[in-house]
């Protein structure tokens, strides 16, 4: 373990592929808790961008072009791009490294297919651990890109230090669909494809829905931007206004809150898993739940009397206090 995560350090790709395996498939717990807390203390370093919008929105079209301006800029750039997972294989359906080939014999640039594998949120469980992976290894840039399944996608909100919603003309009712919690989530809004009919209707929907949500004050708190990825038009005022926001998160202390609180929000979900897996095993749950359930169906016990004397046991087991 301490010879992978001393090349991770390095920027040894094979390294990084292998300990972001290792994290994804879940069976060796211990070693991935291991790597994880060597890791940590080379960590906070990488910003980390999150996008999210609707299926056809061209999120992979316009990621190209951003990471393209990251690596002008010498920026070295690592792409999660979760995907659904096949019923068959459990493995991600589409790659977006299909849509991002210039960059695939460029170093600098590390795309990582994550299938989804049932996780709700728009993004794969192991996404987070990836991400501290990435961190470690001195990518400047660590971009997630969701699945595209629309308006649940708020857990990226919680991974990210920015989040691009990009959104497109021609989807139906905008208006109604921006209504939903996604519109929550997002800092920048991008609107691509500009060039179809009624992107400007859709720029002047997204400005009211945001004027309301800031009750009429600070418009320029979550910036509108339109952008045609396709024809590579807008994309250097979208990147020059990541960067500003990015800026202003700093100055203000914002991006130290957010950081505060997605640490609080994994301290609280080690916390749980830890306590549900120990439970787990004292009670022994899947050997036991047929005869619970016959149980509370005879009317033995009612469910609340049967699981608070279990707990109570598992308690008493190991000396809670």
């Amino acid at each position: 373990m301490q010879n992978l995560v001393k090349q991770v350090l390095q920027h040894n790709i094979r390294a990084i592929a292998k300990a972001i395996s290792l994290i994804e498939n879940g069976i060796e717990t211990r070693k991935k808790e291991t790597l994880i807390d060597t890791l940590h203390p080379h960590c906070g370093h990488g910003i980390i961008w999150g996008i999210t919008g609707p299926p056809g929105a061209g999120k992979s079209t316009l990621l190209n072009r951003l990471v393209e301006q990251l690596r002008h800029d010498n920026k070295k750039v690592a792409v999660i791009a979760v995907d659904p997972s096949s019923p068959f294989t459990g493995g991600a359906i589409l790659s977006d490294r299909l849509r991002m080939q210039k960059h695939a014999t460029d170093d600098s640039v590390f795309i990582r297919s994550m299938a989804s594998r049932g996780h709700l949120g728009g993004v794969a469980g192991a996404t987070g651990d990836a991400i501290k992976i990435f961190d470690a290894a001195g990518y400047d840039h660590i971009i997630i890109e969701t699945i595209g399944v629309g308006q649940t996608e708020i857990e990226v909100m919680e991974l990210s230090d920015i989040v691009l919603l990009v959104l497109v003309p021609g989807l139906g009712d905008e208006i109604q669909a921006l209504k939903a919690g996604v519109m929550e989530i997002g800092d920048i809004f991008i609107i691509n494809k500009k060039d179809i009919d009624g992107a400007d209707r859709l720029r002047t929907e997204v400005e009211y829905v945001l004027n309301l949500k800031n009750g009429g004050e600070n418009r320029s708190r979550h910036p509108v931007i339109m952008t045609s990825a396709t024809l590579n038009e807008g994309i250097d005022e979208a990147y020059s206004v990541i960067q500003s926001y990015y800026q202003i998160l700093v100055e203000n202390g914002e991006l130290a809150i957010k950081r505060k609180e997605r640490i609080e929000k994994e301290l609280k979900y080690i916390a749980v898993t830890k306590i549900k897996e120990s439970m787990d095993k004292f009670l022994n749950i899947d050997d036991k739940l047929d005869r619970w359930i016959e149980e509370v169906f005879q009317k033995k016990v009612s469910p609340y009397k049967l699981l608070n004397k279990k707990i109570s046991e598992f308690l008493q087991e190991i000396d809670w206090k």
